[in-house]
């Protein structure tokens, strides 16, 4: 009876785990308003004489797009936009330099509260950067001089706006492909993804 009972445990189990997962998801398709600010950047930092094709809102998010996310509980929602990326950036503190090896990576991201609930988290909780060889990089602590960063937690009414960098830091051979940035504090259900060009 008690391995029958163990049995239907860890069946229950195994059930939930894939009910968990199966619900994620990374968004890349940029909200409609952004599209527009998609095919600036996309000329802008082109260095080809060929112009470049006008992005659509199907297209993959791009520094500079917004993207629509929403967190775990009902009306947290959030319109975010990676406005830049500084790399490399520049420590703020000239006694807090990169690790041998290292570099920092600074990304602005501005954060405004489309939900209905008040936004209460700490954003670098949720940002992480991809290279090319699809190493995963979370936040660093330190400001760089790239800009102000976030507070070490962020509320935000209904309608507010939050603007902030968050600072990385990655092997000088590391080749940033894409921006990252999941809603409550890294949980939520979906992420959102930005590409990011080629410096």
């Amino acid at each position: 009876m008690r391995g029958a009972v163990g049995f239907v445990v860890t069946a229950f189990l195994a059930t939930a785990a894939v009910g968990c997962s199966a619900g994620e998801k990374v968004i890349t398709a940029p909200a409609a308003s952004s599209a527009s600010a998609s095919a600036l950047a996309v000329r802008a930092s082109s260095s080809s004489d060929t112009p470049s094709a006008e992005p659509s809102p199907s297209d993959s998010a791009v520094v500079g797009d917004t993207v629509n996310l929403t967190g775990l509980e009902d009306g947290q929602a959030l319109a975010v936009t990676v406005v830049k990326v500084v790399d490399p950036a520049r420590a703020e503190n000239p006694y807090a330099t990169p690790k041998a090896g290292k570099r920092f990576v600074a990304v602005q991201f501005r954060l405004k509260n489309t939900g209905t609930a008040v936004y209460s988290d700490s954003p670098g909780n949720g940002a992480r950067l991809v290279d090319t060889a699809g190493q995963r990089f979370d936040e660093t602590y330190g400001d760089t001089a790239a800009g102000p960063g976030f507070p070490g937690s962020v509320t935000a009414a209904p309608g507010d706006t939050a603007l902030g960098f968050i600072s990385f830091e990655v092997p000088s051979t590391s080749t940033i492909a894409r921006v990252q940035f999941t809603m409550s504090s890294g949980f939520a259900d979906n992420t959102g993804q930005w590409n990011v060009p080629a410096r």
